[in-house]
């Protein structure tokens, strides 16, 4: 696995605010958490494995938690991003939604059903049925709505360099739908920006 961004999130980033409090779920090694605090934001970082967590002490807040096993660890605190990658855990979804701040983003990235057919992981709980991402958006039975969505790209990523071909659902939303205060949504002609900092 690259330690580099996904470029998911860095094509998104400048949707977030100077110092933005992230939350970064399941964090893994914390190649976001990295570049999201070099970018001036303040990150929570949570996963099980405190091992991963260790390197990241004092860059972050970091958090070891069950988060299949446990109640959610961060009840009634909101941020301006919640971003998860490369896992999936269904019974989560109401409390992702709920962390984050009106007016913040849900920023999610991760596998579909046709990876099965490409690779790790095969089992079908931890795979998105096609469109699945925006179910999660479409009248919660909660109060965070209404949600708009930004960006949802689902379909097969090709082979690019040592990482293998994927089969990735996508989505970026807003909570509260547009927000006069917030940044364009396009990004000037060339690409990607700088993180905001």
């Amino acid at each position: 696995m690259t330690d580099a961004p996904s470029p998911w999130l860095q094509r998104w980033a400048h949707l977030l605010p100077p110092h933005a409090t992230v939350l970064d779920v399941a964090c893994g090694a914390g190649r976001h958490v990295r570049w999201l605090a070099a970018a001036g934001h303040r990150v929570t970082a949570i996963d099980r494995e405190t091992d991963l967590l260790a390197p990241l002490q004092g860059i972050a807040e970091t958090l070891a938690a069950d988060l299949e096993g446990a109640p959610w660890p961060l009840p009634g605190r909101l941020f301006d991003l919640v971003l998860v990658t490369h896992y999936l855990w269904r019974p989560l979804v109401p409390a992702l939604r709920a962390a984050v701040a009106p007016g913040g983003l849900l920023v999610v990235e991760t596998f579909g059903l046709g990876q099965a057919a490409l690779g790790r992981p095969r089992r079908p709980e931890f795979l998105l049925r096609p469109g699945e991402l925006l179910d999660w958006l479409r009248a919660p039975d909660d109060d965070t709505g209404p949600w708009q969505v930004v960006a949802f790209e689902q379909g097969r990523q090709p082979a690019r360099g040592e990482a293998p071909a994927r089969e990735l659902q996508r989505v970026v939303a807003r909570r509260g739908g547009p927000s006069a205060s917030a940044p364009d949504l396009l990004l000037p002609e060339g690409g990607a920006g700088p993180p905001n900092g």
